[in-house]
């Protein structure tokens, strides 16, 4: 088949030969869209994989915000990328819609996947371009503008990326929420992964851009498994995001809701000669804190030691300053210092504390064992010692704020109190008086509501208002174990823009007045007013108000 002249026979084999090269190129090219069909089945599964596990650990996340403060700047970060990223998925699952709908001349209801045998009985398995003119137009070289074309899908991919840098360099300037500089990193360079590739390439002397090199001349199947592949980076930087936010959390604050320098010795009031030893840790403190981790400094205030002044350092014990300081003469003794405590990015923070205690002669030692002061309604647990004696000798009495003591052996008892003011607790042994103590004698703190677990909240989520079913109550941070009761209460907030007013009997949120809990409008506040009986009888109006986040 030369240069010859060819017989009507040679003619005849020469046109097989390319009918047989073209049916070859069509098998080949059938075989590869299904290929592209297998591939987007199993990108489809792998999405709902990535769904399933960002929504676990978006739980597990607000889990830890929700008894975290330190947690929670952070969870909120993550709310607002996803939201930015949900966003833009749902917009690409239009577009999969739509060109699918397009391609196979089908209701868009029911255009939400590929069919393989469908496409194959209508002929549109190797349609290249219906796609390619409903998202580009008929010239690659400039793409058509306009509602789901591939042109706004670069815009919006391109809008998400810079929404989401912003979030993450914004982080960078708030001490609070700053993220490590490796995870910083290493979220970043993700990010790149749904930035548009801009950069053009060149066929002949025309210039295509990021349409062409995505969906230009492309069958149905490459183009839908495209998009699927778009969803899917999305669904992957989501994963990033709740995994480096909600370790940050972790790594950078004190999961504490409230960081306070304690100091608990085993007594204020000893003898003279013996020594004074003392506790000094931060409250909820953790064992693996260390000298390299914490530094407790006696004698010195946070101004001085922010400022490189030294004093006499307490060794630390399983994350506890272990104090201890010889006595001689009589009289209060009072000391202070700080907590130098290092932060994971290298910062320090400084909590100052200082304490005092008595030194005198033998005599009698009485001391409430969990606080300073003795509290109306509530048992109170009391130690009573004298130098020399006995806790079987000692015979126990108690005058004013309405007390009455029972024994609990050891010295030990539990006081019952009905008036505030003041108490006296004498004590003899074998009919010689060891002296007397006096305690101030203070009515309950005031309670607080407690709502999905914690008291007086400024904001909730509607996850977290999802799930309340009850209100709570009690005296936020008191020691004592006390039985605070919900009577009844009142709740008022908007829904649906309409105010709603409620009320109910008991702690359950119930009928009315949980619909307007469960279902107030985001960024709308919600009151609620309760009465509330306390253990020492009393009862007290309590109110709440939280925004809804």
């Amino acid at each position: 088949m030369g240069g010859g002249k060819e017989t009507p026979r040679q003619k005849m084999i020469g046109m097989m030969y390319l009918v047989l090269t073209a049916l070859l190129a069509m098998n080949v090219s059938k075989q590869i869209l299904h290929g592209y069909v297998a591939v987007n089945e199993s990108i489809e599964k792998a999405k709902e994989n990535m769904h399933e596990n960002n929504e676990r650990v978006f739980k597990a996340f607000e889990d830890m915000a929700a008894n975290t403060a330190a947690a929670k700047p952070y969870l909120e970060k993550a709310i607002l990328a996803q939201k930015e990223i949900i966003e833009t998925y749902k917009y690409i699952g239009l577009v999969k819609t739509k060109v699918i709908a397009h391609t196979e001349k089908k209701d868009e209801k029911t255009a939400d996947t590929m069919h393989l045998e469908f496409m194959e009985k209508t002929g549109q398995i190797d349609n290249y371009d219906a796609p390619s003119g409903f998202l580009i137009g008929s010239e690659a070289a400039s793409p058509k503008t306009g509602e789901f074309t591939a042109n706004e899908l670069k815009t919006k991919l391109k809008g998400l990326y810079d929404k989401l840098i912003g979030i993450v360099d914004g982080m960078q300037k708030d001490t609070k929420i700053k993220l490590p500089q490796d995870d910083y990193d290493a979220l970043k360079k993700k990010l790149k992964s749904i930035e548009p590739d801009e950069t053009p390439f060149m066929e002949g002397n025309v210039k295509f851009g990021w349409e062409a090199k995505n969906f230009y001349h492309l069958p149905e199947a490459a183009v839908v498994t495209t998009l699927n592949k778009m969803q899917a980076d999305l669904k992957n930087v989501e994963a990033d995001i709740l995994q480096v936010f909600s370790g940050a959390s972790g790594k950078l604050a004190i999961k504490f809701d409230a960081i306070k320098a304690r100091v608990v010795a085993p007594s204020s009031y000893i003898q003279a000669g013996q020594p004074y030893e003392a506790d000094i840790f931060l409250a909820a403190s953790s064992s693996k804190l260390a000298s390299g981790d914490m530094e407790i400094i006696i004698g010195v205030d946070s101004a001085a030691a922010a400022g490189g002044s030294k004093g006499s350092l307490v060794p630390i014990v399983s994350g506890e300053g272990k104090y201890s300081v010889g006595t001689g003469g009589q009289g209060e003794q009072t000391y202070k210092g700080v907590i130098k405590y290092k932060n994971p990015d290298g910062t320090f923070k400084f909590y100052p504390f200082g304490g005092t205690y008595m030194v005198a002669a033998p005599a009698l030692a009485v001391s409430a064992e969990q606080m300073k002061v003795f509290y109306v309604g509530v048992p109170n647990p009391i130690l009573v010692s004298a130098a020399g004696v006995s806790p079987t000798d000692l015979q126990v009495t108690a005058s004013g704020g309405g007390a009455r003591l029972t024994p609990k052996g050891g010295g030990k008892f539990e006081g019952v109190f009905t008036t505030p003011g003041e108490c006296t607790i004498s004590a003899s042994a074998k009919g010689k008086p060891q002296g007397t103590s006096k305690f101030k004698v203070k009515p309950l703190p005031k309670p607080e509501l407690k709502l999905a677990g914690v008291f007086s909240p400024q904001t909730l989520t509607k996850a977290q208002l999802s799930s309340l079913g009850g209100l709570g109550a009690g005296a936020n941070g008191f020691e004592f174990q006390a039985n605070f009761i919900v009577q009844s209460y009142e709740v008022a907030g908007k829904r649906k823009g309409k105010a709603s007013q409620a009320e109910g009997t008991g702690n359950n949120l119930a009928g009315e007045a949980l619909d307007i809990v469960r279902n107030a409008d985001k960024g709308s506040k919600v009151f609620i007013d309760a009465k509330v009986k306390g253990p020492d009888g009393k009862t007290n109006q309590v109110t709440c108000a939280f925004k809804v986040m």
